[in-house]
């Protein structure tokens, strides 16, 4: 018997979980023998259900919520053998994973992706014993993105990310960095290190206009300077997906990272605040199997 559960955060999307969960539902109870549902209460709720879906055997996992939600699921079915098929009805501001794998903000659309049952193996990573789906970020500018309210995301959507961020670069301060990786070391001063794993990062579809969701790799911006004639140069660069050809930008392609600096730094982990560095970072290629469009 196939079974499917759907784990529900009911405060994503201005609520819009009550109106869209009976579709969803429906929907997939065109295609599963059994149908659940899960609400999230609080945090790790999402990730205790996905554990659940887990160990009973699911055959598939649907998150309906933001990134939030999708990073918990995610880390829910990192470690677990049996790993059900994962399906995102995006319901949060920015949904980045859905964006890079080309799923329709719009839920009902996203809805639809789910009947057609194309799947895609994609990447995720993992730093130390945490599981993430899309991007680290080491710096006062990722830092600054923890002081976005959810009224700032919902009025601004990613702008609101690049409001905080300029904030933080009025008050920029380099700091020491060590980043190991798949080719040797780079040592030296930053402003910001951003590891992506897909295309997608704040809403920002051309950061690494190159990175798919399922090549193996961390794509590494290290940006060494934050002048104001660099930043005039960076932001129309960063909206042409050509930040990597900037002098002050060192590009790296990894399959795993070791960052190691003498100041107290965290690392920001999928849009929230995670462990001090050091720590160790490295993908999982292919490790999750997603409801995809078919023509991604």
């Amino acid at each position: 018997m196939s079974k499917a559960m759907i784990i529900v955060n009911p405060s994503s999307g201005k609520e819009k979980a009550g109106k869209i969960l009976p579709k969803a539902e429906k929907a997939l109870g065109e295609l599963f023998d059994e149908v659940c549902v899960r609400k999230t209460e609080g945090e790790g709720d999402a990730t205790g259900f996905a554990k659940e879906a887990c160990a009973d055997r699911f055959d598939a996992v649907i998150s309906m919520g933001g990134d939030g939600t999708v990073n918990e699921i995610v880390n829910g079915l990192g470690e677990q053998q049996h790993r059900p098929i994962f399906g995102i009805i995006p319901l949060g501001t920015i949904n980045d994973f859905a964006r890079s794998l080309g799923i329709p903000l719009n839920p009902n659309a996203a809805i639809e992706i789910l009947k057609d049952m194309h799947i895609k193996e994609s990447d995720i990573g993992k730093i130390n014993d945490r599981y993430f789906m899309n991007v680290l970020a080491v710096g006062a500018i990722a830092e600054a993105t923890y002081n976005v309210t959810v009224e700032q995301k919902t009025r601004l959507g990613s702008f609101a990310y690049f409001i905080e961020g300029a904030k933080a670069i009025i008050k920029k301060t380099p700091f020491p960095l060590t980043v190991e990786h798949d080719h040797g070391k780079w040592m030296g001063e930053a402003h910001l290190l951003i590891a992506t794993m897909t295309n997608s990062v704040g809403g920002f579809e051309q950061l690494a206009p190159e990175a798919e969701v399922n090549d193996g790799k961390l794509h590494t911006f290290i940006i060494k300077d934050l002048s104001l004639p660099l930043i005039v140069k960076i932001i129309p660069s960063l909206i042409r997906g050509e930040i990597m050809g900037n002098d002050e930008v060192e590009y790296i392609k990894t399959s795993k990272l070791h960052l190691s600096t003498s100041e107290e730094l965290a690392v920001n982990i999928d849009g929230d605040e995670g462990i001090l560095l050091p720590f160790q970072a490295n993908v999982l290629h292919k490790h999750l199997r997603l409801f995809v469009p078919g023509t991604k």
